[in-house]
């Protein structure tokens, strides 16, 4: 014979909030249970009877309620389903149909009431907490609390008005979370910490980060303790709110009490590491995380690749974002985004094409920023072709217009390649898009005309500058002497003019090179000095490198060793000459031809010096140029000095196994040397 015990516990409630506010003192509760016995007598079923009581779960010992009742019922028995309508499961599923019709109900006293009417007279708060629990409507359900806070008396009233703060929060309607507080003073109600904790939340999903730390901070006054979840939640609240310091003193609070940390906080603290550059410590969050078996969310992954993006570490981002493909976790836009701004940053060229190239095959726009940052990327590794189809790509979209930081891109690019007529074509463009160029604009477009050996097209690009009343800066004069190294020596006088008007320090050096005016002398390095110690940093070692290679196409060796020793002097070049008891080297890595040129000739006679005065050459002599190419010329400094090296019959070759690199030995270099002295020796 088969017997059933109907009854159902507390714990199926959806929140902890109503979980210990659902029972009766005085009602009986039927849970399902199936038994099969062919020898069981019915008369000896045995009754356990439990009590459950609205008390809060941390009730102590001395006020806790008696458990509660469990009746075993035979079923068999005619009275079987009437027990069964009136059990625990019944009367939940009851009043989940009722919450739903709340919720569709038009939101006045009448409506609310007739729905509620169907209940009878024989009203608990248990009905008014299982109703409100299932709601969604933030209009109804402040009736419906009204509606049991006037019928029933209340055990403990402040659970209604939690549960109708849950209602507001699945609604992120945090307005009416704070009247419904207001509401419970003005009552008399005494809020717990259920209430701060709900609207706390409510807050924080409003992303209203400054509300949470006001509530948060308001718990004591109302001597509430906050719990360790509640604690945990400020942790992002207070990163949101840019309390860096407090939110990092919580979250080592919780690393040694052992708080338990969802994957949304550990997003905030690696979003705070990683503003504040930290991102070292982004990763070790990140381990932390997934050592205490938290799973990371799409949330975390994204501002996880958005810090080592912003760290420069784009091969940490590519590793991060296959983790998190690995996890099943599909990329949203924010994580393309991240992708992007990250490899485009670093000029991961290949990889930023390829999350372009996903991201639109998905159907998705890009923003006017990530358009610019590829193209950004697309003009300092030279991908031509690429930038085109993006750019073309970005004119057919409807949302996203070229702008001043696009065009510049697009000048930048065909500048760099020489492609005048591209150039001028995009320039044109871009005024027919009401848009004016900028300096930035203008000094690529010197630059291509430079290229192209068009002196007069860069003396007009010039003169465009001055009557767009835009001053010359460092690197627009950069540019302008850069063109100069590149400009047959008749066609100088115009550029030189240029460079006086734009920065009359550097005319005037410029001026006692091209005009080849001895009568300075000594003044030159002087003039030189000055000049380049009234520059900035970051142009300085520029300028130098143009004025030692307008000196060497001027055939002004002499001045080119001055502006190289002064270049050293100034620490503007470092550790070109090393010297180790194995192998001296020369490292030209970062000069230009001319300067590069000029180093060897000083290294060569430095190394003639040495023989002469007897001093012991090391094993190995070594010239390291870099094996880098141009990025749009396709050519480095390797390939012209391995012609220039074998036009001084000098004994250095190419190492095979290091590239750049042009070693000699010291028995070759010793006999090289002494023939060059031979050599000069017989040429006077």
């Amino acid at each position: 014979m088969a017997y059933t015990l109907l009854s159902s516990s507390p714990s199926t409630l959806p929140c902890r909030e109503a979980s210990s506010s659902f029972s009766h003192p005085n009602s009986v509760h039927f849970t399902s249970f199936a038994c099969v016995s062919k020898t069981l007598n019915p008369s000896k079923i045995s009754l356990q009877i439990t009590q459950v009581s609205l008390q809060d779960p941390h009730t102590d010992e001395k006020t806790a309620p008696s458990p509660k009742r469990n009746i075993w019922v035979n079923p068999n028995n005619p009275k079987a389903s009437l027990l069964r309508q009136k059990s625990f499961d019944a009367r939940y599923s009851s009043l989940v149909t009722i919450a739903q019709s709340l919720n569709l109900c038009e939101p006045n006293q009448q409506a609310v009431f007739d729905v509620l009417d169907t209940l009878g007279d024989k009203i608990v708060e248990h009905d008014g907490v299982g109703i409100i629990n299932n709601m969604s409507n933030p209009e109804t359900a402040p009736i419906v609390l009204d509606y049991f806070v006037k019928r029933v008396k209340a055990f403990r009233e402040v659970v209604l008005y939690n549960v109708t703060l849950k209602v507001f929060r699945k609604c992120k309607d945090f307005d009416r979370a704070e009247k419904l507080f207001d509401l419970m003073l003005d009552r008399g109600v005494k809020p717990d910490n259920v209430t701060f904790s709900t609207i706390i939340s409510c807050a924080r999903l409003c992303s209203l980060p400054n509300k949470a730390v006001e509530w948060f901070e308001k718990m004591a006054s109302f001597g509430c303790q906050p719990d360790e979840v509640t604690y945990s939640v400020m942790i992002d609240a207070y990163g949101r709110a840019g309390n860096v310091d407090m939110a990092l003193n919580l979250y080592d609070r919780a690393r040694t009490e052992n708080w338990r940390i969802d994957a949304v906080t550990f997003a905030t603290v690696i979003r705070i590491y990683g503003t504040s550059k930290n991102y070292d410590g982004c990763l070790n969050v990140y381990e932390e995380m997934k050592a205490l078996g938290v799973k990371p969310n799409l949330f975390l992954y994204n501002n996880l690749i958005d810090a080592m993006g912003r760290g420069k570490r784009p091969w940490q981002a590519k590793t991060i974002y296959k983790e998190m493909i690995g996890n099943g976790l599909t990329p949203s836009w924010a994580t393309y985004a991240a992708l992007i701004r990250a490899y485009g940053r670093a000029r991961y060229g290949e990889d930023a094409v390829a999350v372009y190239k996903e991201i639109r095959a998905k159907g998705m726009e890009l923003n006017l920023v990530l358009y610019n940052t590829l193209l950004a990327m697309c003009a300092d590794i030279g991908f031509t072709d690429v930038a085109a189809d993006i750019f073309e790509d970005m004119k057919r979209s409807e949302n996203c217009k070229p702008d001043s930081w696009t065009f510049s891109s697009l000048v930048t690019i065909y500048s760099c390649c020489g492609k005048v007529s591209e150039a001028e074509a995009a320039l044109s463009e871009m005024v027919e898009a009401g848009l004016q160029p900028n300096i930035i604009i203008l000094t690529s477009l010197i630059q291509c005309y430079g290229k192209a050996n068009m002196t007069d097209e860069v003396v007009k690009t010039f003169n465009r500058l001055l009557q767009l009343d835009i001053a010359p800066d460092e690197r627009f004069c950069g540019c302008l002497l850069n063109v100069m190294t590149q400009t047959p020596k008749e066609e100088l006088g115009k550029l030189t003019v240029c460079v006086e008007k734009a920065n009359p320090k550097l005319g005037y050096v410029v001026t006692l090179l091209v005009e080849g005016d001895d009568s300075e002398g000594s003044n030159f390095k002087s003039k030189a000095g000055d000049l380049l110690g009234s520059i900035g940093n970051d142009v300085r070692k520029a300028y130098c490198n143009c004025l030692i290679d307008l000196c060497v196409n001027l055939d002004l060796l002499e001045k080119a060793c001055e502006l190289l020793d002064l270049g050293l002097s100034l620490e503007i070049y470092t550790d070109i000459q090393l010297k180790t008891p194995t192998q001296w080297s020369l490292h030209l890595k970062s000069l230009s031809l001319g300067a590069a040129l000029t180093a060897l000739h000083v290294w060569i006679n430095d190394l003639s010096r040495s023989v002469e005065s007897g001093e012991e050459l090391p094993t190995l002599l070594g010239i390291n140029t870099g094996h880098g190419k141009h990025k749009y010329s396709g050519k480095g400094l390797a390939g012209v000095f391995e012609g220039h090296l074998k036009e001084l019959n000098a004994p250095f070759h190419e190492d095979q196994d290091k590239a750049g690199w042009f070693l000699t030995t010291k028995v070759a270099a010793k006999s090289w040397l002494r023939s060059r002295q031979s050599g000069e020796v017989v040429a006077s």
